[in-house]
């Protein structure tokens, strides 16, 4: 649950974009902020090409689990791609339905005791560029969550808009 003031957070995620080492030093940067902010264990970033239907992780903060590599191919048809992807909402879930419900990889998931997640997506000119997610155990995410990490996942627009 949000309980740190996130201005001073969101001005340092902020402050980032100036760094030379981008994208890396802005999603580093944002993972910190939005964990002081918020709070997470696991925090990635997926970039989105509706065009290509496909996703692509660009960051991570446990590489080993989960490493910036490859495509996924976008499922248009599942409630969760319709919400975040296309319409730009974010998902909240919490508990091991809703996380099997959303990611195919739930197994992986529940064998790290990630029980809560929050997906929040990055727009820009009314498109969907990629979401930043965040996962932890135990304390679902909460609306006010989501109000907050949405400013914060705003922060990620320049970085996705550019080439890989």
């Amino acid at each position: 649950m949000t309980s740190t003031d996130p201005l001073p957070l969101l001005a340092r995620a902020a402050a980032a974009l100036a760094q030379p080492d981008q994208p890396g030093a802005l999603f580093h940067a944002l993972q910190a902020a939005m964990n002081e902010a918020i709070g997470h264990r696991l925090f990635t970033i997926m970039r989105h090409d509706a065009g290509a239907g496909r996703n692509r992780r660009a960051h991570s903060s446990d590489p080993s689990a989960y490493p910036v590599s490859g495509y996924k191919p976008v499922n248009w048809d599942h409630p969760w791609t319709r919400r975040v992807l296309v319409n730009g909402t974010p998902w909240i879930g919490a508990g091991p339905a809703d996380i099997a419900w959303a990611y195919p990889d739930h197994e992986k998931i529940a064998a790290m005791g990630l029980t809560a997640a929050m997906n929040l997506p990055v727009r820009w000119a009314g498109s969907t560029l990629g979401t930043v997610n965040l996962l932890r155990d135990a304390t679902p995410f909460t609306e006010a969550d989501a109000a907050t990490g949405a400013i914060f996942a705003s922060l990620a627009v320049p970085a996705l808009l550019a080439a890989d």
